[in-house]
């Protein structure tokens, strides 16, 4: 039986792996949040899975390599130097980032990668998306996600590439740029539309989360497949087959 341990466990998150975990017949093996031994806690789990802030993620990551665990990290908001820290730890254990663990965003990041790919640069990528209030990263960890598939199909760097905040005059789009909006309010789960538009026409490819179950259940579901991999780096799309 696994024993899954949660960094943030406090959290709105946090909670709804908790759930999850007893749901699906597995073992909680604990949960810290800040200022909590994550030593402690990677020593009596099988797999980490991490949605804290990220500031905590140096110590977790370092937890998880001296325990030689996996780690699930769907913590957002993260820097070049996260993802630096990520790619030294999967050296020596499984470690699979991503902005979201939804096995329905895993299939859009998909089908937005395929749709970019085979569409030219004619046609304009747009990404909206809308988080509960209380949100704190815009865009958030799965518009970034989505935004990233689209430029790897067109062979672009989404960091040159994107278009985010326009406001005033701005002048006329650029061609090939991937922009961004996004909204804040209520208490929305997560909704997130790719919008492909051209002279004449349009598409639009949506996911819409009615709750953060979903979100727990994929990340129980990639912790569960993590702990039999080898080290190294891991998406939810490895987990899904599509990797």
């Amino acid at each position: 039986m696994t024993h899954i341990g949660i960094i943030g466990s406090e959290g709105r998150m946090g909670a709804a792996l908790c759930d999850v975990v007893a749901e699906a017949g597995l073992t909680h093996a604990g949960g810290i949040d800040r200022g909590g031994d994550a030593s402690a806690l990677a020593a009596s789990s099988d797999v980490l899975v991490d949605f804290s802030v990220p500031d905590a993620l140096e110590a977790t990551l370092d937890a998880a390599v001296a325990a030689g665990i996996p780690i699930v990290i769907g913590t957002t908001g993260l820097t070049e130097r996260h993802h630096w820290l990520i790619d030294e730890a999967a050296r020596t254990i499984p470690v699979l980032q991503t902005g979201n663990t939804s096995m329905g965003v895993t299939m859009l990041a998909a089908l937005v990668r395929q749709a970019a790919a085979r569409l030219g640069e004619d046609w304009d990528i747009e990404i909206v998306e809308m988080h509960h209030r209380h949100k704190v990263d815009a865009p958030s960890g799965t518009a970034l996600l989505l935004g990233e598939a689209a430029a790897e199909a067109r062979g672009t760097d989404l960091a040159s590439q994107s278009e985010r905040g326009r406001d005033g005059h701005t002048g006329a789009r650029e061609r090939g740029a991937i922009g961004f909006a996004s909204l804040r309010g209520g208490s929305v789960a997560g909704d997130h539309d790719v919008i492909f538009a051209t002279e004449g026409e349009r598409i639009t490819l949506s996911h819409h989360a009615e709750s953060r179950a979903i979100f727990a259940r994929g990340a129980v579901r990639a912790a569960v497949w993590l702990t039999g991999q080898a080290a190294g780096r891991y998406t939810m799309e490895d987990v899904l087959g599509l990797g």
